[in-house]
């Protein structure tokens, strides 16, 4: 069921014109990582975890189970690395690094934990245009800018086209 809900999803939404189409994938190796590995073969993955090393041992199973199915790791991205402001590590340190070390990939951006980010999702606003010097929106933008200088492969990206079939 899940499958199909993913395809309808990717392949009955007008999506435009697209230069990225961000999924937010929950933490492990479940079905929603290949279903994707099925539906948008050779998409490109960021890894998130947070610090603690509990989360950077269930990242670097996502990681392998995307490289299984043909899905190319960008890199790392460390959530909650730290509490704005004070550099204080909330859920320990190191784990960004461990993973990206571990996958041989590197770590594309530290993003700190910022109580008014919640408040800015819960309005539908986006931080990084509210208040985009503040420490939280620069490490959001920072990261965005390193997955978008990634190096890529030619002509091996997404060659599904996601056109609207219903209307």
């Amino acid at each position: 069921m899940l499958h199909r809900a993913l395809e309808q999803f990717l392949s009955d939404v007008h999506w435009g014109d697209l230069d990225t189409l961000v999924v937010d994938m929950p933490p492990g190796t479940g079905d929603i990582a290949i279903s994707l590995g099925q539906l948008l073969p050779r998409a490109e993955v960021v890894v998130v975890t947070t610090p603690h090393a509990a989360a950077q041992q269930v990242a670097v199973r996502a990681a392998q189970m995307a490289v299984k199915t043909n899905l190319r790791l960008l890199g790392v991205a460390e959530n909650m690395s730290r509490l704005v402001g004070t550099g204080q590590g909330l859920f320990g340190s190191g784990g960004g690094d461990a993973l990206a070390a571990e996958l041989g990939k590197p770590v594309l951006g530290r993003i700190p934990f910022d109580p008014d980010l919640g408040v800015y999702c819960d309005r539908g606003e986006p931080m990084v245009l509210a208040e985009p010097e503040a420490e939280v929106s620069r490490a959001i933008t920072e990261l965005a800018e390193a997955i978008a200088a990634t190096e890529r492969e030619r002509g091996v990206g997404i060659v599904k086209p996601l056109p609207l079939v219903s209307a």
